[in-house]
């Protein structure tokens, strides 16, 4: 068990350290070894895949469950309307500035100290696999989905993304479809053909209507948005096809698979989903680690925003320090007491159900 205090020094070292380090998606290989080299450092032993770094704690024992601590380290690009340098990772009136502080860098450190804090522990309830993941911010396909694999069994996870360390017990799932409605082309003025158009828009009127029988308790139905649309060459000719885009923000109460079977079978358009990669959580409010935040006065609440939750097919929570509200804004930064809180929190939330 390490001292707390110094697992909150390390922690702000090495965030400064990561901000220093351009890591847009795909480009976080030194990131990624400065995560390696610290781990190492620490005495644990890593694993390593392209980008992403993982460990799991010193006494491991597989006759035991597993729980998940993930959080990423790669960044969006800075915006136009930076006023700092946004590598400089000055600390100024209790604000650790930087791209990539709170999006998700705080979180990331304290689920790294929280980690450590556990890590020599014997006797433990449960085994902790600790992953630092690549790509989350365009949900790619080279980050934590490439290790799922390599993690094992897994019993359920905790995401670290900001959340002022209150409980999103949920996340909407997100398909983008592109749907195509086919007729038969011919002279408008001779009334020949068969609109393409005319049979998109009875389709479109029923995503504009349509409501799932099943809602979700967190987040209620299930959101489907015409957003895009495009048919037509020349004003005298009936168009053939017919191509629209469909936003289906999908809820704990379906699975993608389940939502794309009810849509092909209510529309006469092709319905193609670009991907059904990034499913709905969630996690039962009843859950031992939901309630241990809750007893430390944490609230819970369903997320509008999607995060590496969407690869797991485990119950997952996700929270961390930091507001959400701060993701990729101009000279974005957390709050150094946000990061102490956050170690603390996630120690004591765990300690409650492992120790």
């Amino acid at each position: 068990m390490t001292d707390i205090n110094q697992l909150h020094q390390q922690a702000i070292s090495l965030l400064q350290q990561l901000i220093r380090i351009p890591s847009f998606s795909k480009e976080e290989d030194k990131t990624a070894d400065v995560i390696e080299q610290f781990l190492q450092q620490q005495g644990v032993s890593t694993h390593r895949k392209l980008n992403n770094i993982w460990a799991w704690n010193k006494h491991f024992d597989a006759a035991k469950p597993t729980i998940l601590l993930n959080s990423h380290h790669d960044t969006v690009k800075p915006n136009s309307g930076y006023t700092r340098d946004p590598y400089d990772a000055a600390i100024e009136d209790g604000k650790l500035f930087g791209l990539g502080s709170n999006d998700a860098g705080g979180c990331l450190v304290s689920l790294i100290m929280t980690f450590l804090h556990f890590y020599n522990q014997e006797n433990l309830s449960y085994n902790l696999c600790l992953a630092t993941t690549a790509e989350e911010e365009i949900s790619g396909v080279n980050g934590l989905e490439l290790i799922i694999p390599d993690l094992g069994e897994l019993s359920f996870g905790i995401v670290g993304e900001p959340t002022q360390m209150h409980l999103a017990i949920a996340e909407r799932g997100l398909m983008v479809l592109d749907c195509t409605a086919h007729g038969k082309a011919g002279h408008a003025a001779r009334e020949e053909g068969e609109n393409a158009i005319y049979k998109a828009l009875s389709d479109i009127e029923w995503f504009r209507n349509y409501k799932f029988p099943k809602e979700s308790e967190v987040f209620g139905p299930i959101k489907m948005s015409v957003t895009i649309i495009n048919a037509g060459s020349q004003h005298n000719v009936v168009p053939a096809s017919c191509v629209f885009t469909v936003d289906v923000r999908v809820t704990d109460a379906y699975r993608n698979e389940e939502v794309l079977e009810i849509i092909r079978q209510h529309v006469v358009s092709d319905v193609k989903p670009r991907s059904i990669r990034l499913k709905p959580s969630s996690i039962d409010k009843n859950h031992p680690i939901v309630q241990a935040g809750i007893k430390l006065g944490r609230t819970t609440y369903g997320s509008p925003t999607t995060s590496d939750q969407s690869l797991l097919d485990i119950p997952s929570l996700k929270v961390g320090p930091g507001d959400s509200a701060r993701s990729h804004t101009a000279d974005e930064f957390v709050y150094v007491d946000e990061i102490r809180e956050g170690i603390d929190l996630y120690i004591k939330m765990l300690s409650s159900v492992i120790s």
